[in-house]
């Protein structure tokens, strides 16, 4: 999906959508993005871990990614109990320029998301996203 495409879906997607992506790229969560039990299983590439609540899924995600970033391209689809994202993520950090794919899949319950499964492939640093460049042609971004 081109950068202007990810613009196009986002700026169709409905307000729960655009609050997560803004959560993702600030750090700051807006008003109204979580039922306040929301319930998070987030697996990483050799980890899985859970978080129950707000204030817990906040932190949970804060520990892993404390930077803001940016989102340079998404997906949105929605289901029938929510949506699906799949999106890529940058940063800086310690330094140095990072990168990560994810996916998530959200249940919302009155425009708030309750409950989410999300799925990433772990943080690429400059040193990773090079080595992945010199080894693997894409063929699509």
């Amino acid at each position: 999906m081109t950068a202007i495409a990810a613009l196009t879906a986002l700026e169709a997607a409905p307000p729960v959508v655009k609050k997560l992506v803004q959560w993702l790229e600030t750090g700051h969560v807006p008003d109204g993005l979580f039922t306040a039990d929301v319930f998070c299983d987030l697996t990483v590439p050799t980890w899985r871990l859970q978080a129950q609540g707000a204030d817990a899924v906040a932190a949970m995600r804060r520990a892993s990614h404390p930077a803001p970033g940016r989102v340079p391209r998404l997906r949105y689809d929605p289901t029938p109990s929510g949506f699906v994202l799949e999106w890529e993520e940058e940063w800086d950090e310690h330094g140095d320029h990072w990168y990560c794919r994810e996916m998530l899949r959200a249940d919302v319950s009155d425009g708030a998301i309750s409950s989410v499964s999300v799925y990433c492939t772990g943080d690429w640093s400059t040193a990773h996203q090079a080595r992945h460049a010199r080894e693997v042609s894409l063929l699509r971004p």
